[in-house]
């Protein structure tokens, strides 16, 4: 059993209040590896900005649970390194789809969990929340639930269609499971391609247009649960010169598209406190990669493509932080 406390992390109860009281959001950012985890830590350090390491199961079996948690010990000694004197960094679990496996994270040293019961019946995934729970409050460790379903697919986690949440239930679901915040389902959904072009306009450069997300939804639930920490999953922007330039060398990704960054801008005003990035880091590093293997195609020193994709996600990271989320200055 390793304590979060020993690793220099923190859980996300203060975080979630201060964020939902001065009107911001705090970014949770996934990371897979060494650069994703370089570049978060430099972004959040020199912005100053609270932040929360996401990891999928997918990531955890990928870059191993042991290797993780030395790099999330690393990561706050590298944060402070860099001058963040007390850094506010919480390891959290995406995704996570069973109590053995929240168990083993919270064993391993995560501040916070999220058990997602979102795809089984609505008493199952009470009383699966309400275990988690259960268990990780022993350690002091935060736990997110889920209610409704995103449509996507990222990682494991994969749907063909969505589920708005239903505000009726959201006082129940919060009461018996005692979760500290709450994942909504409002119209954002997993991967690059949020929306089909059915579901959009074109504007006059022919450039797809999503849809609105549902903030009657939204205002529905803070309503039913007033100051009650929500989350936003699903809720890359998918830039499109990021696209552009993985198209623009060798790329295929056709109408990706992703949120209006406005209205996330709306969104971290609101009792949204956490909102998941994980597609646009995928799509800066994917869109480097592809530039320097394109423009200098007998370069095979990894640091020489890895350096460029980790500089423009740290550059994407600031610019979530800085003019989407508001979060710069909030961990000073």
């Amino acid at each position: 059993m390793v304590s979060y406390k020993e690793l220099g992390l923190v859980n996300t109860r203060d975080m979630f209040a201060k964020a939902i009281k001065g009107g911001y959001a705090i970014p949770a950012f996934n990371f897979n590896n060494m650069e994703q985890l370089q570049a978060i830590v430099k972004a959040a350090s020199e912005t100053k900005s609270p932040v929360i390491l996401q990891v999928s199961k997918g990531a955890r079996n990928y870059a191993n649970a042991t290797l993780l948690r030395y790099m999330a010990e690393g990561a706050v000694e590298y944060a402070k390194e860099l001058g963040w004197e007390k850094p506010q960094i919480v390891l959290h679990l995406d995704h996570g789809d069973s109590f053995e496996l929240c168990k083993s994270c919270v064993d391993c040293g995560f501040s916070s969990v999220m058990i997602d019961g979102s795809h089984l019946p609505y008493e199952e995934n009470v009383a699966l929340t309400k275990q988690v729970v259960d268990y990780a409050h022993q350690h002091d460790v935060t736990v997110e639930g889920e209610l409704g379903v995103l449509a996507g697919v990222e990682d494991e986690v994969s749907s063909d269609h969505h589920t708005y949440t239903d505000p009726e239930e959201v006082i129940d679901f919060a009461t018996r499971t005692g979760c500290d915040s709450l994942a909504i389902s409002i119209g954002t959904s997993h991967g690059a391609y949020k929306f089909t072009p059915e579901q959009c306009t074109r504007n006059a450069e022919g450039k797809l247009v999503p849809p609105p997300l549902a903030f009657d939804v939204l205002d529905a639930v803070m309503e039913k649960l007033p100051g009650f920490p929500i989350v936003l999953h699903g809720s890359s922007s998918v830039p499109q010169d990021e696209v552009d330039t993985i198209n623009k060398f060798g790329g295929k990704l056709p109408d990706a598209i992703g949120i209006p960054e406005e209205q996330l801008r709306k969104a971290a005003k609101s009792a949204v406190c956490k909102i998941n990035i994980d597609s646009d880091s995928r799509l800066a590093m994917t869109a480097a990669v592809r530039k320097v293997f394109a423009e200098k195609p007998a370069e095979f020193d990894p640091r020489k493509y890895l350096g460029p994709a980790r500089d423009n996600m740290e550059k994407l990271y600031k610019h979530k932080i800085e003019n989407v989320l508001g979060s710069a200055g909030k961990a000073e």
